[in-house]
């Protein structure tokens, strides 16, 4: 290797004929931003970097359909050298300035949809004249307005800036959970959900868009893990603030307190999206110039780009006609479905067991808080295998346990606490979904094609968690019987599903494999964007070294990271399996 090594100012650097996705000192990426001399430049930038030297990146030319990050990175296809301590960093101001208001974003939309689940124990049915389905209907309508709204918010979230766009649906559905309070009957609440599922619809899609753009797959896993974990926070946050409400007397009733009070919470936060939250890296005013070139090249391995606004008819056709994006659809269909039926009954089920009001919703602190253990802890067991699969697989088995004891036990005084530990242990389904959206978003290339597979992901969100609560009737209680046993099946089919995914990513790897040795390439190549920054500059430099082995150019490796393909398209995409 020591042909492909200079030294510098007593300081070893690679050679920019053997790009590495790291290098040893933060020069090196200066000297790499000027490396393509042949682009024509119209506006130069003139810039520093972390030590004074100086670059100058095209910021001005875009190539239709190719992605934004070029505008930083000046057309080169070529890596740009950062360092570990460069990518550690830059991660770290990245978390700390955008995870705050994405789990607060996503803790908002979950307590005022949740909220109607607080007031069930307040005899909302009553107060308001509810019968029959009508109450299951309250929880479905939501997912029915993102279903029929998510296809147009998918193309929204491609043609506009994604934090605007963001912060005019948190203001609008806290507006609507607000004047919940003014409704008196079903029609009113019926027509009130409608329009908080319509300004809810983007959050989802925005928020794994965002986590595409700015984290590496390695780290994806667990900050979606961290905002979906605000669900169990929202658990726990809205029992205590839904029992303290509860106790106020007063003109309104209790469920008008309720809805009023985490209406306006939301709309009181919501400019904090507006002035925190960037629309992509290469216009995020919290980093310098020479932070978004680190910022965007830190993800070229994930061979998925950023962001671009042109949308790409094959992109979608691609979609109908892979595999997988029905397997994702099917394996988030079959999570929803229970997920949905217990979002809305759960509190009722607990109190089926023999709990009063007050009672139910501190018992069901405890599930939320187990939400929030089991999200995180499988996200870290995932990121240490750096496999989803066995992860995936292991959560089904303790929601089938726990279901099948719920439908064995009987309903009484004497068994109540022993049903409480069944549907606790039942709550370890609450980490699939977070595990499954990101595993099928790591497993897709080209922006159009992402946000239309998110949006299919979404979709199948939405049809189960309509289906699911219409599956429980207040009827049924306190056993809750049908509902229990479509959610046994669901779980036992998702996990074959999971095992039969796995099978078949491991068969498009072998694949993309006996492309590239087609193409010339190493067919065995590590995927860095599943390694710690640390371990990435050793893989890397052992995929360049395979690379030249076979004759191939190696700075050709991920050269195509930013050119808008499809994970179909690009043969150095890796699934995660």
């Amino acid at each position: 290797m020591s042909g492909f090594f200079r030294r510098i100012s007593s300081k070893v650097y690679l050679s920019p004929s053997v790009p590495s996705y790291y290098s040893m000192t933060s020069t090196s990426v200066a000297n790499s931003l000027d490396l393509d001399k042949k682009v024509d430049i119209e506006h130069a930038e003139h810039s520093t970097t972390l030590e004074g030297a100086q670059v100058h990146v095209n910021s001005s030319k875009k190539a239709k359909g190719k992605d934004e990050a070029l505008e930083i990175l000046g057309d080169s296809s070529n890596p740009i050298h950062i360092t570990p301590e460069q990518d550690r960093a830059i991660l770290r101001k990245i978390d700390l300035w955008l995870m705050p208001v994405i789990c607060m974003v996503y803790f908002l939309q979950q307590l005022d949809k949740s909220s109607l689940s607080y007031t069930s124990v307040f005899n909302i049915q009553a107060d308001t004249h509810l019968h029959g389905s009508q109450y299951s209907w309250l929880g479905s309508i939501v997912y029915v307005a993102q279903l029929i709204w998510q296809p147009v918010s998918s193309y929204l979230i491609l043609r506009m800036p994604v934090a605007k766009y963001l912060f005019v649906n948190v203001f609008l559905w806290g507006v609507v959970v607000a004047c919940f309070s003014a409704a008196t009957n079903f029609g009113g609440l019926l027509a009130s959900r409608f329009l908080l599922g319509i300004f809810e619809a983007t959050v989802a899609p925005c928020f794994i868009t965002v986590t595409q753009m700015w984290w590496r797959r390695r780290e994806q896993t667990l900050r979606l893990a961290i905002w979906f974990a605000a669900n169990g926070v929202t658990g726990m946050v809205g029992s205590l603030l839904a029992w303290g409400l509860g106790h106020i007397d007063g003109a309104l009733k209790p469920y008008q307190t309720i809805f009023l009070f985490v209406g306006l919470l939301t709309v009181a936060l919501s400019p904090i999206v507006w002035f925190i939250l960037p629309d992509s890296p290469t216009k995020a005013k919290f980093l310098s110039h020479e932070e978004k070139i680190i910022a965007v090249e830190r993800l070229r391995a994930n061979n998925m780009g950023t962001e671009t606004k042109v949308w790409k008819w094959n992109h979608v056709l691609e979609l109908v006609l892979d595999v997988k994006s029905y397997l994702w659809f099917a394996m988030l269909f079959l999570c929803a479905l229970p997920s949905g039926g217990i979002g809305t009954f759960g509190p009722l089920i607990i109190k089926g067991f023999g709990f009063n009001q007050f009672q139910t919703l501190l018992f069901n602190i405890p599930f939320a808080a187990l939400q929030v253990i089991i999200t995180i802890f499988s996200a870290l067991l995932s990121t240490k295998l750096k496999l989803k699969w066995p992860v995936l697989f292991g959560l089904t088995l303790p929601a089938i346990a726990g279901a099948s004891a719920l439908l064995v036990l009987g309903r009484g005084p004497e068994l109540k606490n022993k049903l409480l530990g069944c549907y606790y242990v039942l709550s370890v389904f609450t980490g699939l979904q977070p595990m499954l959206y990101a595993w099928g978003s790591q497993n897709t290339a080209g922006h159009t094609k992402k946000l239309c597979v998110t949006g299919l992901m979404f979709i199948a969100q939405c049809t189960g968690n309509i289906v699911g609560p219409l599956l429980y009737t207040v009827e049924e209680a306190p056993f809750y019987r049908r509902g229990l046993i479509a959610n046994l099946i669901c779980w036992i089919a998702l996990s074959v599903l999971v095992l039969f995914t796995a099978v078949y990513l491991t068969l498009l790897n072998k694949r993309h494999a006996a492309r590239r040795h087609r193409l010339g390439k190493a067919a065995v190549i590590v995927d860095t964007s599943l390694e710690t920054a640390k371990d990435s500059a050793r893989i890397q430099l052992q995929n360049e070294e395979s690379e030249i082995r076979e004759g191939a150019d190696p700075s050709a490796l991920n050269g195509q990271a930013f050119d808008d393909l499809t994970d179909s398209q690009n043969e150095d995409f890796i699934y995660v399996l």
